[in-house]
């Protein structure tokens, strides 16, 4: 999806936010329909899913080989999804919801339309992983890195994701702030440094950086030596190294600890809609996607994603989660319309 499309979606969604618009039939657009295996012969549950379809895939199979329960997919990114539930309200088809970031799904919960997750899945999930109203669970999570050109030596490196916004950086740093992945960076910097610093930093990254169709346009700029550097999450390099390295080989990652901003894990979330027909099946999603099944079906799954069930052995090419020093936030703390707000003002969007 490009850029331009993207935006219309997120500025749709902040609309719906804002005003709190009211129920709507179903709409068309969500991208595509996928199923599980033809065990079972009960409704299927639909799921609203912003992950990555295969990845979503992949968990709803192993779902439905255990319990013999289908699965239906509706695939969009997280703000599609997001606006689209907002838009149906009570009438959703949908059962159960996963996003990519979490700021979509806090959406989604603020406005009634999530049932509270069952014990079982939130004894899978570290608490800081789970936003404290337990309306929805985090289930996988990916740490924003720093991608730099291994031309640029470590004294060239910045100490924390706020330096990029300083005169040293222009022209040389890049980022993709149409997509939720960035915008789910940005809500951690407005979490920890607040609104004006974030509006400062947004306005110096405006000054200093370059704009790019994806995180994977922003990797291939850094490999090519067009920047220096760019915002991504760590996984789009994992991937690319064990396809070809083609857009990755001239790139090395920079973790940037010290619980800063830049070292954010962004936690992708699983809920039930309170709206479901189906209540006791999906949950019983949302605790298999959890479990140590689900999560080892997620780390084995080649997408180089964090799983969050402390009993699933991650991909061992992985850096250590215990060592990416990350800050601790409550996911649902993170205001994604505040922060479409601030973009705007900087002319990011």
């Amino acid at each position: 999806m490009s850029a331009r499309a993207r935006l219309a979606l997120v500025a749709t969604g902040v609309a719906v936010a804002l005003t709190a618009a009211g129920c709507g039939g179903g709409s068309s657009a969500a991208s595509g329909s996928s199923s599980g295996s033809d065990a079972g012969s009960g409704q299927p549950l639909t799921l609203y899913n912003a992950q990555h379809e295969a990845l979503t895939q992949a968990l709803a199979d192993g779902f439905t080989k255990k319990t013999g329960i289908k699965v239906q997919m509706r695939n969009g990114e997280d703000s599609e999804m997001a606006n689209q539930l907002l838009q149906e309200g009570k009438q959703s088809p949908a059962d159960v919801f996963l996003t990519e970031n979490s700021p979509s799904m806090d959406l989604v919960a603020s406005k009634g339309l999530l049932a509270t997750v069952n014990a079982t899945a939130l004894q899978n999930i570290p608490a800081r992983y789970v936003p404290s109203d337990h309306k929805w669970v985090g289930f996988a999570a990916r740490s924003t890195v720093l991608a730099y050109n291994k031309k640029l030596s470590a004294a060239d490196l910045p100490h924390s994701i706020m330096d990029l916004a300083k005169p040293k950086w222009k022209g040389r740093i890049g980022f993709s702030p149409a997509g939720a992945d960035f915008q789910a960076i940005v809500s951690a910097v407005l979490h920890l440094k607040g609104e004006q610093a974030t509006a400062q930093w947004l306005k110096g990254l405006k000054e200093n950086g370059k704009v790019y169709d994806g995180n994977t346009a922003v990797m291939q700029a850094v490999n090519d030596g067009q920047i220096d550097a760019g915002i991504i999450y760590h996984y789009y390099w994992y991937g690319d190294q064990a396809e070809s390295g083609a857009n990755s080989n001239n790139v090395k990652l920079e973790y940037f600890g010290h619980q800063d901003p830049g070292a954010f894990v962004s936690v992708s979330g699983i809920g039930v809609l309170k709206s479901s027909d189906q209540q006791k099946e999906a949950q019983e999603f949302v605790d298999y996607v959890t479990s140590q099944a689900g999560q080892q079906r997620l780390a084995d799954s080649g997408t180089f994603e964090y799983p969050l069930n402390p009993k699933a052995k991650p991909n061992p090419a992985l850096k250590p989660m215990s060592s990416l020093d990350a800050p601790k936030i409550d996911p649902s703390t993170l205001n994604g319309p505040k922060v479409i707000s601030l973009m705007q003002q900087a002319g990011l969007l």
